[in-house]
């Protein structure tokens, strides 16, 4: 079955601040600052929607873009005010975020799920009441042991993997318009068919 639920709100989860703007837990902020430079639009900061955000128009289809300037723990907060505001469903809102399970370059689009231990996600299901919005997951790697998970998220990875996670957002930028339009599957189809 082909799902044909129309994207309206793309966020890019991360920290805010030049001490985590290269760090593999901002790989979501990397994701939709590149949709904003493919869009040509600019970004805006907005106090009441706990974030910064960019109105893009593509192939007919308005949508907002979010970064959260929520830290990644209080990400809920930003995407329920903004989504809120402008009744959009959970249904309707992609999360682009750093996937651990995955090697870098990797990148992978869903629906629904538990949060698998993200505090971003884990605050956006708590804050929205819903699980059924997409996740765009962008690859970044293990550490090898649970325990150096967090110094590894709040670093810098190497500039291998730096430019395989830049080519995996090129890839996921590149199926949008079809994610737009609502042809999930047509997007899964190309994005999880690459580089495998």
């Amino acid at each position: 079955m082909t799902e044909q639920t129309e994207v309206s709100l793309i966020v890019g989860l991360g920290n805010p601040g030049p001490r985590y703007e290269q760090t593999r837990h901002n790989a979501g902020f990397w994701f939709v600052d590149a949709l904003a430079r493919e869009f040509g639009v600019t970004w805006t900061e907005q106090p009441k929607h706990k974030g910064w955000t960019a109105r893009a128009s593509t192939g007919g289809h308005e949508v907002w873009l979010l970064k959260p300037s929520t830290f990644m723990n209080l990400s809920g907060e930003s995407v329920a005010a903004l989504a809120g505001f402008f009744k959009i469903p959970a249904e309707q809102i992609l999360v682009a975020h750093d996937e651990l399970d995955l090697p870098p370059g990797t990148v992978r689009l869903k629906r629904g799920g538990g949060h698998g231990g993200h505090n971003g996600l884990r605050s956006l299901v708590e804050h929205l009441g819903s699980r059924q919005f997409l996740r765009l997951r962008l690859g970044i790697g293990h550490p090898g042991h649970r325990d150096d998970v967090v110094d590894y998220v709040l670093t810098r990875p190497s500039a291998e993997d730096r430019t395989a996670v830049e080519r995996a957002v090129a890839d996921a930028v590149e199926v949008m318009p079809q994610v737009l339009a609502g042809d999930l599957q047509r997007a899964m189809t190309a994005l999880h068919s690459q580089r495998d």
